[in-house]
């Protein structure tokens, strides 16, 4: 009989889908709020459980879901990897609800406050899904509801910047989905599977006979695409700083940290469970898939330092981290996929405290967005300036951070990959400049009080209430950010186990 920790990721999913619809028949917005953050606490604690039973027992397994044999039956597919990431993203997503709080319930309109975490209940059963399905159809259902409850969050501001930035992004998503269920089509039809390691088995048959070669390419590359859309990837990413930058805080931290992940993970699992790096290298998809993140990084970065509003500027520096993200997927190896498994990790725990510290110091600020209305906003909450200023030092990649930490790892795997080296190890040092030349003059803007002001007259106009939702929120991601640049090891060990047993 399986042991009962193992049916944790279906209670997890089926939970966060429960609730979810569940809260649609609610009318108090503020019941669906803590509810909501019950939820991801609840799943955040199964799925550490649930990491340290693998991790002891250095194990993954595949969970029939229903107990039917394939076709018809779904799978997950459990491992340390998919426990870690789990644990990362439900608890990012209750510390992001936390922190936007204010604003969430300041910014959606009463009547429309439970429908919201109707959504992000949504998204966090699709982050988990995508996160463990072993079934391909299983991940484009779930794509679509990540896409839909996404565009539900950036609208659920309701401006006129907002409907034009979701219209965006609903057509862009629309075309990404598009395209991966193209492929997912074109796969089945050479293939006759759906469930990953028969499509395993499939295509090494395909490769070693050398049948199919073109169409299995144009596969891999209408699926590569089509997540890589939806995932921000350069130079598919012009939907996204509009789409970020203009929705409530919550929003911004829930769409940048959490719903790039999930289709990137998706996207890592096809890589390494079905195509398999060999495959990819053969058809010069990897290669492609390098430039575009080599790009990413620098022209992300560029964009970002052209931004005065600073949620924009956040924006388009998640382009440059995404970009860092598929230079690893990029590099052809191990080493730079758990690379890239631990940016995700990093990117996924900074970027929402950045936005949500930036939505803070806005607040405190008059609601100004602009860095020039933002200066000695930092001593008006002090948490939110340390936790900015933390946030891009890591993405910056100054040690103690996690995002050192990360890009460490990228340097020694671009090291095994002789052809690539030089050009990967050059854009890796040109991007982190490139991060300091934006991020530093907004944490000196923020710590730097205007002229002709002093702190006397700042007190004078009174202190901004203060939030304790949100200092709790900072707090924790900033401890957060140090335990992934300080303590790493634990977090490196079950993404290296994770990868080996998938």
């Amino acid at each position: 009989m399986r042991p009962f920790v193992e049916n944790f990721p279906f209670f997890c999913i089926f939970l966060a889908m429960a609730v979810g619809i569940l809260l649609s028949v609610s009318k108090d917005g503020r019941k669906a709020y803590w509810i909501s953050l019950a939820v991801t606490a609840v799943v955040a604690v199964l799925s550490a459980i649930l990491l340290g039973y693998l991790m002891e027992n250095d194990l993954s397994y595949t969970y029939a879901m229903g107990k039917f044999p394939a076709p018809f039956g779904n799978e997950l597919k459990v491992g340390p990897l998919q426990a870690l990431l789990s644990l990362t993203f439900s608890a990012v997503m209750g510390l992001s609800l936390l922190g936007g709080q204010t604003d969430l319930f300041a910014d959606v309109l009463p009547a429309k406050q439970n429908l919201y975490f109707v959504m992000s209940n949504l998204i966090l059963a699709s982050l988990l899904a995508l996160t463990y399905t072993n079934d391909l159809f299983t991940g484009y259902v779930f794509i679509e509801i990540s896409t839909i409850a996404a565009c539900a969050l950036v609208m659920a501001k309701d401006t006129g910047a907002n409907m034009m930035a979701t219209i965006r992004y609903l057509f862009m998503s629309l075309l990404g989905s598009g395209l991966f269920l193209i492929g997912v089509a074109l796969l089945y039809s050479i293939t006759g599977h759906l469930l990953m390691p028969n499509l395993h088995d499939s295509v090494a048959k395909l490769v070693e006979s050398g049948q199919y070669q073109l169409p299995l390419t144009v596969i891999i590359g209408l699926i590569t695409v089509g997540l890589g859309i939806k995932s921000a990837m350069f130079p598919f990413h012009m939907w996204l700083p509009d789409a970020h930058g203009s929705a409530t805080t919550a929003s911004s931290a829930i769409l940048s940290g959490l719903v790039l992940k999930g289709y990137i993970v998706l996207m890592m699992t096809l890589f390494v469970r079905v195509f398999t790096l060999n495959t990819l290298i053969e058809s010069g998809i990897i290669n492609v898939v390098l430039l575009f993140g080599l790009l990413g990084m620098v022209f992300g970065s560029l964009r970002a330092i052209q931004q005065t509003h600073i949620k924009r500027m956040l924006a388009y520096s998640s382009v440059a981290q995404v970009g860092y993200i598929f230079m690893g997927f990029g590099l052809g190896t191990e080493a730079g996929i758990a690379a890239s498994c631990l940016h995700i990790l990093v990117h996924a725990c900074t970027k929402p405290m950045l936005f949500c510290c930036a939505g803070r110091l806005g607040a405190v600020s008059g609601h100004h967005k602009n860095l020039a209305n933002m200066r000695g906003s930092a001593h008006k909450d002090v948490v939110a300036g340390i936790g900015f200023m933390v946030g891009a030092l890591s993405m910056i990649g100054i040690p103690l951070f996690g995002g050192f930490v990360s890009k460490l790892y990228f340097a020694n795997a671009s090291l095994l990959n002789s052809q690539a080296m030089a050009i990967t190890l050059l854009v890796i040092a040109v991007s982190t400049v490139l991060n300091a030349l934006y991020y530093i003059p907004a944490v000196l803007a923020i710590w730097s009080r205007p002229e002709g002001s002093s702190e006397h007259s700042c007190q004078a106009h009174g202190k901004p209430e203060r939030d304790v939702a949100f200092t709790v929120s900072a707090v924790c991601f900033i401890l957060l950010v140090f335990a992934l640049g300080v303590f790493y090891q634990p977090a490196i060990q079950a993404i290296e186990a994770g990868l080996r047993l998938m």
